[in-house]
């Protein structure tokens, strides 16, 4: 891996997470069957006596890990996360240290082995989301988001943080070492900035983040981390907004960075969230993420019963259609040096540079203060020719083509939009 990149020694090596720049992030657990919010437990402020009654109900019957892998393939993703316990503290694992897990309900399998399989059979990378906030345990102290914090029986005093911990790397520990390789530990997350006076946020120190970090990288050294241990480190992982550039430590290092985004305004499933994004602006957001140097995981919820519903199935086969044409320009590629044109993006790999076309321009492409020449020009979807014209500084004007500058180089387009949401131009220097 190039030393560019501000990434700790003791991390794996994120080569192929710089490569495959596109992944899928599944979110899904008891709160499925509210089908309101993955955060409803403390929204309603529902107590784990009342939250019970959902690991009675829970009874996936239509869930195939396989077929969930199988489309995050044709989709174009090389990685998946996968909510192995959410905040509501329900494992999707055979946990020994809980009676809050998916082998407690009807469908009474360790869904997590299937995943992690079906994974493998397909030679996608496995990644785990795992919270470290659990409002389930009697030990979990109560403060500003926890669904008891309004509850005058619910006291501190009962509860022992330290108690708390050990759950916390025991089941940890489980998961790194009862599935194998694992590519990807995706935690969530730190809060220890909130104040609400009575209490405070939680924090590293809670979790004992740099003791957790290692008890992870003994037993699974390759192991990528993300940066919500809150210890400033690992993959930079923002939601629901995009960086506009690339990003920068300090010191000039680039940071290894990840959007993350949702289909519609929800992490899990629900059919009353209308607001979802159109696959034009979800194949514009992967484009945008790849020319800053950002990978794109991509949220998917599934039902209650374990599938995905037809719209998400809609826009994920739109996404395939263009991914199918336009992969060269997206793995393995990041940002470039190169001046953009005006309404587009640049991808770069090598000696290989693609121009996104987010507005058709009419018939030219003025590409200016290209410091290389342009061998070869082609559009990436059938692979036919652009002509190139580059004009010197004698040139002022040439039949019916302006040219705004000295040596610029002109793309001879036609008329008519090529029927892709995104074109993309594949231009070969010299």
């Amino acid at each position: 891996m190039s030393g560019l990149y501000d990434w700790p020694e003791k991390y794996g090596d994120p080569t192929w997470f710089l490569h495959n720049r596109f992944g899928m992030f599944i979110h899904w657990g008891l709160y499925s069957l509210k089908a309101k919010d993955e955060w409803i437990m403390t929204q309603d402020k529902i107590s784990k006596t009342e939250y019970d009654m959902y690991l009675q109900q829970f009874n996936p019957d239509l869930v195939k890990p396989e077929k969930w892998v199988k489309q995050a393939k044709k989709s174009g993703m090389k990685y998946i996360v996968f909510t192995t316990k959410h905040h509501e503290g329900f494992a999707l694992w055979d946990s020994e240290y809980t009676d809050c897990k998916i082998t407690n309900t009807a469908y009474g399998k360790d869904l997590l082995r299937e995943f992690v399989e079906a994974c493998r059979q397909e030679g996608m990378k496995i990644g785990f989301y795992h919270s470290v906030i659990d409002w389930s345990h009697e030990h979990f102290t109560i403060d500003g988001l926890h669904p008891q914090r309004e509850d005058e029986n619910a006291r501190n005093e009962q509860r022992d943080m330290s108690i708390y911990q050990q759950y916390l790397f025991d089941q940890v520990e489980e998961l790194v070492t009862r599935y194998g390789k694992i590519d990807y530990f995706w935690f969530d997350f730190s809060y220890g900035d909130r104040d609400w006076g009575w209490s405070k946020g939680k924090g590293p120190d809670d979790w004992k983040s740099e003791d957790l970090e290692q008890l992870i990288l003994t037993h699974q050294p390759h192991i990528l981390l993300n940066n919500r241990l809150g210890l400033d480190r690992g993959v930079y992982t923002p939601e629901q907004y995009q960086p506009a550039e690339p990003l920068y430590t300090p010191e000039g290092a680039k940071r290894i960075w990840e959007a993350c985004q949702t289909l519609n305004g929800t992490w899990c499933y629900n059919p009353n969230n209308l607001h979802w994004k159109s696959s034009e602006m979800l194949i514009k957001l992967l484009i945008d993420t790849v020319s800053n140097d950002g990978n794109l995981l991509l949220n998917c919820g599934p039902t209650a019963r374990g599938n995905f519903d037809t719209r998400t199935l809609e826009v994920l086969e739109e996404i395939e259609g263009w991914i199918n044409f336009h992969s060269e320009a997206i793995y393995g590629a990041g940002s470039s040096s190169f001046e953009c044109p005006q309404d587009c993006r640049l991808t770069q790999k090598g000696e290989k540079v693609f121009i996104h076309i987010f507005s058709w321009p009419f018939r030219t492409i003025h590409l200016k203060n290209f410091s290389q020449k342009v061998k070869y020009a082609r559009f990436l979807h059938d692979y036919s020719e652009i002509p190139v014209k580059t004009f010197e500084e004698s040139d002022v004007f040439h039949h019916d083509i302006p040219v705004i500058g000295n040596n610029e180089t002109v793309l001879e387009l036609p008329v008519i939009k090529p029927d892709h949401v995104v074109p993309v131009i594949e231009l070969s220097l010299e």
